[in-house]
């Protein structure tokens, strides 16, 4: 058997250096044969204690993982990172980069531990955002009234740009704290509110603490309403959009196609769902595209992928999709193929239409696949004379299945038999 590389040991420190390292963490060090961290981490390191050689990460970090770890292959190496190495931290890009079987992990306290221990916060019940190599936009998804949130910062900017957007979001009232150097001999506490922060950029090394008040409120199901988004009536409207994310049922780490992206609100929606899910919206109109990409910063989802380009052409080349929903240009040629064929097994494809030539489409489609053929339609109160009735809205049309493992077997109903649908896979 071929030998097995030698493990990488990574070392979670703090700002308190290397007195504050445990003896198992100490003892790594000493006997590391190559020691690679970031400047600031290595400068903690007493040269009388480490006599390893002291490599820093080059920039951009993650490219070069790969090259520098098979550089030193054969040597003892230890890695150091902030804290705990597994929270925000390296640690996850060397598992994803060697393995997490060839790691061994010392952790630190985080720099969260930390700032809940002095705020005095139980730390399960405080949200963490991390700002660091992330647009500020996406911290306004956790913007909720009475909330407490912990800021990772990407450097000395980072608190008077997230009290500047608190500001321009509705949230002037709330409270900042900006810990620096938590732990360490230079550890400091700035506090403010978001309105008019007064203190000028401090230490990089900083976490900001975030207590809302009363503030703009956002639902945290699908269904926002209509003005929220910027338009030019290319939208699903709120009730038909809460309906169909329902339909496409979002989970942790899925990525969706939203095809015809109109004014983004299904992707958005999809994205606001849960931090881990992923989305990708196709929209062939330039100026469209651009008002995806303000919605989604808008509305906290920033990671919004936009893809400018009609479809099917537009979707060479994404990655595999595990849900899709196409809500403009069914009639494109080989469309709906195309994103049939794209879906693996146990995919989900959701369509809408308010057009006759559309619904005859998706009626054929679910003649031949199964799934669910429904009609949405939406009616509100409106004034008539010194009364009320109701307005109708044109009624959706939705067709909406789960591709099966097999390919389901059409039946040609005989003369005079009504068409019926091929074995129904469960509707989504």
């Amino acid at each position: 058997m071929p030998e097995l590389p030698p493990p990488i040991t990574v070392v979670g420190i703090g700002a308190d250096g290397w007195p504050g390292l445990a003896g198992t963490s100490r003892a790594a060090l000493r006997t590391a044969e190559v020691v690679i961290g970031g400047p600031r981490q290595l400068a903690l390191l007493p040269a009388d204690e480490v006599a390893a050689e002291r490599v820093p990460w080059p920039s951009p970090l993650r490219p070069a993982v790969p090259g520098l770890l098979a550089e030193h292959a054969s040597r003892a190496v230890a890695v150091l990172a902030s804290g705990d190495p597994m929270f925000y931290g390296i640690g996850r890009t060397l598992a994803e980069t060697v393995g997490a079987e060839r790691l061994r992990v010392l952790p630190h306290p985080s720099s969260v531990s930390y700032a809940c221990a002095r705020l005095g916060w139980p730390l399960e019940a405080t949200e963490v955002v991390s700002l660091v190599g992330r647009p500020l936009d996406a911290l306004a998804l956790a913007l909720h009234p009475g909330r407490r949130l912990l800021v990772l910062s990407a450097d000395a900017a980072t608190p008077a740009a997230v009290a500047g957007l608190l500001t321009a979001r509705g949230h002037g009232a709330a409270r900042l704290s900006v810990l620096e150097q938590l732990g360490g001999p230079g550890e400091r506490r700035l506090d403010g509110p978001a309105d008019g922060w007064p203190h000028p950029a401090g230490d990089p090394l900083n976490v900001i603490a975030v207590e809302l008040a009363d503030g703009p409120r956002t639902s945290l199901v699908p269904g926002l309403p209509d003005d929220s988004y910027e338009s030019d009536g290319q939208l699903t409207k709120r009730h038909v959009r809460a309906a169909t994310l329902a339909t496409l049922a979002p989970a942790p780490g899925e990525l969706l196609w939203d095809v015809g992206g109109g004014s983004g609100s299904i992707a958005v929606e999809w994205l606001r769902a849960h931090r881990d899910c992923q989305a990708v919206s196709i929209e062939r109109d330039a100026v469209r595209a651009g008002r995806i990409a303000r919605n989604a910063a808008a509305l906290g989802v920033p990671r919004l992928r936009v893809v400018t380009g009609p479809a099917p052409a537009a979707l060479a080349g994404l990655p595999t999709p595990d849900a899709v929903f196409i809500g403009g240009g069914l009639t494109a040629p080989g469309l709906l193929d195309a994103c049939w064929a794209a879906l693996p097994p146990g995919g989900r494809l959701v369509a809408n239409t308010v057009t006759l030539e559309s619904e005859a489409l998706l009626t054929e489609w679910y003649r031949r696949h199964g799934g669910e053929l429904l009609r949405l339609s939406v009616a509100h109160a409106v004034p008539v004379g010194g009364f009320t009735g109701w307005r109708q809205a044109m009624p959706v049309t939705q067709w909406s299945a789960v591709k099966p493992a097999r390919p389901a077997v059409e039946r040609v109903p005989p003369a005079g038999e009504p068409a019926q649908p091929a074995a129904k896979p469960s509707a989504v």
